[in-house]
């Protein structure tokens, strides 16, 4: 399992929302930036990252962002999707924006598209990793990020310090990690408004994808589904039957979308400070002396790396 070796070898792909969010929400608002606008959750960002490299010691990192959720493919397939999630206050949006060039100053890669979403983005990563001969680890409390984990692959659940390999995905879903998008579109995802079948929970997906591999294969073979060894196994076969436009349209929602624009070359996202652009959000976020040298000590401590790139 990647926790358990040397992280030198090893792509971590930050679901950067997440965290963002969270400091947010747990961190006061009496916490501002040197035009006196919050920045708790700038701050909080900041500390997380300070902790996961000061704790793993990647070699590598991608921070993905959101860049707009409104105007992604998915919500052009399905206008409700995400529908259930209010906008991001003002105040916060602007701390993206520190959270994201804070990022790009101490020399992490950071990405966002405007037609996909960070999952995507971690997901094109994980798969171009794999191709490159480097394990990824995904950080990130998300459940549908688990279908990108390939062999020597993990998610790690950062707050909870929770890890997750192929093997153990498996075992939490009941399915392989490339199942995952095939059991959300079946069950549905209430957080991310996605709809699936009524009366087919995860328990009942995974089963129906064990038995039958994919949506596809199972759409194919709906009439044979009743007469599966479990309960109520008529009545699944005649809704699976009835919302089959529906699993589709869910099946396009809950998978991997691609943006040809985001470059994959693994290799060099190193981490490689530009201290010039680190004075320049110290300053701005009202860094104390204290924030700086312990960011400084960090960082130089740190061997050279090839150069990051940033993309929006």
């Amino acid at each position: 399992m990647v926790a358990a070796r040397s992280d030198s070898n090893a792509l971590y792909l930050i679901d950067s929302s997440i965290y963002v969010f969270r400091a947010w929400h747990t961190l006061p608002a009496s916490i501002t930036d040197a035009q006196g606008a919050p920045a708790n959750a700038a701050f909080g960002f900041a500390e997380f990252l300070y902790k996961l490299i000061s704790r793993r010691n990647p070699g590598r990192i991608v921070c993905a962002f959101d860049e707009s959720l409104t105007r992604s493919i998915r919500h052009k397939i399905y206008p409700d999707y995400k529908a259930n999630r209010p906008p991001a206050p003002e105040n916060l949006k602007k701390q993206f924006g520190h959270c994201r060039k804070f990022a790009r100053a101490i020399g992490l890669s950071t990405f966002a598209s405007l037609s996909v979403e960070a999952d995507d983005i971690i997901g094109m990563l994980a798969e171009a990793a794999g191709k490159q001969g480097l394990a990824s680890v995904i950080v990130s409390a998300d459940k549908d990020l688990c279908q990108f984990v390939g062999p020597d692959d993990a998610v790690w659940d950062y707050a909870r310090d929770v890890w997750l390999d192929a093997r153990l995905v498996e075992k939490r879903f009941g399915v392989r990690p490339g199942q995952i998008a095939d059991l959300l579109a079946l069950c549905g995802d209430k957080v991310d408004n996605i709809p699936g079948v009524p009366g087919v929970g995860v328990a009942t997906a995974a089963r129906l994808l064990v038995k039958w591999g994919n949506i596809e294969m199972l759409l194919n073979n709906t009439g044979k589904v009743a007469s599966m060894k479990f309960r109520g196994a008529p009545r699944i076969s005649q809704l699976l039957d009835e919302h089959q436009h529906t699993i589709r349209l869910a099946r396009q929602l809950t998978g991997l979308w691609r943006d040809d624009s985001i470059e994959c070359d693994c290799a060099s996202f190193t981490i490689t400070p530009d201290y010039q652009a680190l004075d320049t959000i110290f300053d701005e976020l009202s860094f104390n002396q204290q924030r700086r040298t312990k960011w400084l000590d960090l960082l130089k401590n740190r061997p050279p790396g090839d150069g990051a790139r940033t993309t929006s």
